[in-house]
């Protein structure tokens, strides 16, 4: 049994049916955070280029936010996805508690409600059920642009939250990442004020601090956040298609390396706990040597390498 299947098999003590899908709506509070979330980082993103153009950006602030822009992708696709979503390595308990605080400093939600998120979005890709299918409403013109706004952010502004209790059992169980999730204002909190520390204390200035604060901080978490959002908008949409999957997953090349290996997603949804999406010649993938690294340091171990006979068996036909 998958991470992707069990999820859909696990039903309410004393009931025979699965769990819903759905468990309750977000509260004021949560709803405001996400439009906060989404929108401050989308306006620093569309102001930043007229903003650079006259003035405030500086090889500190490129550099500090090159260094969060890692450490919190990073935090997503080796934390978030590849290892809490789906397990495709294992590893003791200080990288894990790594893991999801760099996870959480992406601003993409606490670790337990992304990974519900996620596992849901596997159990029912772009099928009915699906949070971000781009498919939902149909193929022709209009249907297929509101399907992008949906898959790429219009679906975090539904209040509806996927049931945990049915998606992420695992990890409502773990007391370290019940804490973690509990101090994701903290952490939150630290993904802004941290770049601008840093650059107040670089230049020791306080125009520094405020440029960092912009750069490092909005902007990247700008820039994060719809390099995450593409991978289920346009790698659900374009691009090539050479794994047998069950859905409409696709590959895109031009987001590999923005994504740490995220945009081999075609072999991603036809073998999920693979802990490699860019398996053939020249697909770069990131997040796949980062793991290699934890391996060879002996700080991850029964990782899910991909074997040529399961490529083979996966490769589509002709």
């Amino acid at each position: 049994m998958t991470v992707a299947d069990s999820p859909t098999r696990t039903k309410d003590p004393g009931t025979s049916g699965p769990k819903p899908l759905i468990d309750g709506t977000r509260g004021l509070p949560q709803q405001v955070g996400v439009y906060v979330f989404v929108f401050a980082p989308l306006l620093a993103l569309l102001a930043a280029v007229p903003f650079a153009w006259g003035w405030g950006l500086t090889w500190t602030d490129v550099a500090i936010a090159a260094v969060f822009y890692v450490i919190s992708g990073l935090g997503i696709t080796v934390g978030y996805h590849r290892y809490f979503t789906h397990g495709s390595f294992k590893t003791g308990r200080p990288l894990r508690i790594v893991l999801a605080i760099a996870g959480s400093l992406a601003l993409q939600g606490p670790v337990h409600v992304w990974v519900a998120d996620h596992r849901r979005h596997h159990a029912f890709s772009d099928k009915e059920g699906d949070p971000h299918s781009p498919w939902l409403f149909g193929t022709g013109p209009a249907a297929l642009v509101k399907g992008f706004w949906h898959a790429h952010m219009g679906w975090l502004f539904d209040r509806s939250k996927t049931n945990a209790k049915r998606f992420t059992p695992d990890l409502l169980a773990d007391k370290d990442i019940r804490r973690i999730d509990a101090l994701f204002t903290l952490w939150g909190s630290a993904t802004l004020l941290l770049p601008a520390l840093l650059g107040g204390l670089l230049t020791w200035s306080w125009w520094g601090a405020v440029t960092a604060l912009f750069w490092a901080g909005l902007v990247r978490v700008g820039l994060l956040h719809h390099i995450t959002w593409s991978i289920n908008s346009i790698c659900h949409m374009w691009g090539n298609t050479p794994f047998a999957a069950r859905d409409r997953s696709t590959n895109v090349w031009a987001l590999a390396i923005a994504s740490f290996g995220e945009s081999w997603h075609n072999l991603h949804h036809a073998d999920p706990t693979c802990a490699r999406h860019g398996v053939k010649r020249g697909q770069i993938d990131i997040s796949a040597r980062l793991i290699w690294i934890f391996e060879k340091l002996g700080w991850a171990h029964s990782v899910r390498w991909p074997t040529t006979r399961r490529l083979e068996r996966l490769a589509k036909a002709g």
